[in-house]
């Protein structure tokens, strides 16, 4: 059978348009992934925006205030180590840690034969002195008999001021070989030497530390007891270096102790170190507070808040943070009704209210009441919005 041209043709075109698969009725197009949303922004609505109020950070006069842990040390100009005067044994020990002494009262007892020497120096220069005392005695009279020229008066007025000067200079050597006043007049007065040296408190105060046990071999070198007066103590800090430039010598402090609750001692700074420790990062600050009943104790814990002068800064209430792990954050218009979550840097300004140092919210509109039902709901839509 003949077939057309024409007909074959269109016969091809039919075949062709059967072969392709129609799509399915109604299936939609392939669409682009769409951008995700950024979390931290939240549209405010008309239900929201009756949980909120909005407004702008407010200027107000505050001072700084830095606070930082504290502790309790004896002041060092008020303290004093004393050791042996000489080489000895320990024979006696007087005290015990924690007793109050007096300046001049006895710590403990040594045997030495190293004091003998000095001893001896004593006794030939007191020796000395009396034969000029006799010398100047007897030329004085013979001066008178017309025996000796005044010459000879002034000789010996000389040597007699010398061998003074010589006994003094031995007894001071007996002092500070640590050997009491009323000891040193024995000795003037029997001459009899005693191989015994006697260390005692050179100031009043409170004995922190014995290190002394009968029996003991000590040295010059040695320290064998630290004596304080309490009634003064520091309080010292350790203040990190980027704080350390809002702390001056005079600024006023307030200090806490966990051992005193509910009391309050204040003060001010007395010092600033002008070294940064290199191992901690921080600056060392004392302040020196008067201890009359003494119940600050060396080693105690305190709180040390240090207060600045007052200056105006940019003020938000509490009820505008919020916390998001361990930064803090408020809620910023960003336009129309649209807020963004702000992490910012902020510092105490009274129980009411905090001053946000970093960014500038100067004429910024933010959330001051209901930051907390905005923030809740912020992360309400981004957990549906996942889903």
């Amino acid at each position: 059978m003949r077939v057309t041209l024409p007909i074959l043709v269109l016969s091809v075109l039919a075949l062709a348009g059967c072969s392709k698969k129609p799509e399915a009725a109604g299936a939609p197009a392939k669409a682009e992934a769409a951008a995700p949303a950024d979390p931290s922004l939240i549209t405010v609505d008309a239900g929201l925006a009756q949980r909120i109020r909005i407004g702008k950070p407010e200027w107000r006069q505050i001072a700084s205030e830095l606070e930082v842990s504290a502790r309790v040390e004896v002041d060092v100009t008020r303290t004093s180590r004393i050791g042996s005067p000489v080489l000895g044994r320990v024979t006696e020990v007087r005290v015990e840690e924690g007793q109050d002494v007096q300046e001049g009262q006895l710590l403990a007892v040594l045997y030495s034969t190293g004091l003998n020497e000095a001893q001896l120096d004593f006794l030939k220069a007191l020796s000395q002195r009396m034969v000029a005392e006799r010398a100047v005695a007897r030329a004085k009279t013979l001066l008178a008999a017309d025996v000796i020229g005044a010459a000879e008066l002034q000789r010996r007025e000389a040597e007699l001021a010398q061998a003074t000067a010589e006994l003094e200079a031995a007894r001071e050597e007996l002092a500070l070989l640590g050997m009491p006043p009323q000891a040193i007049a024995e000795l003037e007065k029997t001459r009899v030497l005693k191989s015994v040296a006697w260390v005692t408190a050179n100031r009043d105060g409170t004995l922190l530390s014995r290190r002394a046990s009968v029996g003991q071999v000590v040295q010059p070198a040695d320290t064998l007891f630290e004596i304080t007066d309490l009634r003064q103590v520091w309080v010292v800090a350790d203040v990190p270096e980027k704080e350390v430039s809002h702390v001056q010598p005079g600024r006023p402090v307030t200090i806490r102790f966990d051992a005193l609750p509910g009391r309050e001692f204040r003060g001010q700074v007395s010092f600033v170190s002008p070294l940064v420790n290199p191992e901690t990062r921080t600056v060392t600050v004392r302040v020196v507070l008067p201890n009359p009943q003494r119940v600050l104790k060396p080693a105690m814990l305190a709180t040390l808040t240090i207060h600045g002068h007052p200056q105006e800064r940019l003020c938000l209430p509490q009820s505008a943070f919020v916390r998001e792990g361990d930064r803090e954050y408020v809620f910023v218009r960003r336009q129309g009704d649209v807020f963004a979550l702000t992490p910012v840097r902020t510092v105490a300004a009274g129980a009411a209210f905090r001053a946000v140092e970093e960014p500038d919210l100067a004429g910024a509109d933010v959330v001051l009441e209901g930051a907390f039902h905005l923030n809740n709901e912020r992360r309400r839509r981004n957990i549906r919005g996942s889903e």
